[in-house]
């Protein structure tokens, strides 16, 4: 079933068009990573609070906690809203459908790249990833 929607994908970019995303992607990005290291350093103590639940047991990094994964579903939601596809949070990888020699491909991104200059198959991912050879 995932591969009818890659095949026949809401929204195709054009390069200019998916370029023009990177400035929202690189905050969007930047804020699940930053709040995916919160989850890691508190999610122990969550869980201990947790399992203490009964017995009246609280923390104070459940705030923290909850907010986190609020702000990664948020951001996440408003990636996939653009109509792009997020392959990697922790790379801070994404995929453009783009029509290339009359069919569909992906313009590939990494976040810390200034533009986008790569492109794959949909059936293929980021390790076979090809240059761009024409940025029009």
């Amino acid at each position: 079933m995932a591969h009818d929607a890659d095949s026949n994908p809401s929204r195709v970019f054009s390069l200019f068009e998916a370029n023009q995303l990177i400035p929202q992607l690189q905050s969007h990005l930047t804020t699940v990573q930053q709040r995916k290291t919160t989850l890691l350093r508190t999610r122990d103590e969550v869980h201990k609070a947790s399992a203490n639940a009964l017995l009246g047991g609280g923390t104070a990094v459940g705030k923290h906690y909850v907010t986190s994964l609020q702000d990664i579903n948020s951001s996440l939601h408003a990636i996939h809203e653009l109509g792009v596809v997020v392959k990697d949070v922790d790379l801070g990888l994404c995929d453009f459908p783009h029509v290339r020699d009359g069919r569909v491909v992906y313009l590939c991104w990494k976040l810390g790249e200034k533009e986008i200059r790569w492109w794959h198959e949909v059936t293929t991912g980021y390790k076979d990833r090809c240059p761009l050879e024409d940025p029009t």
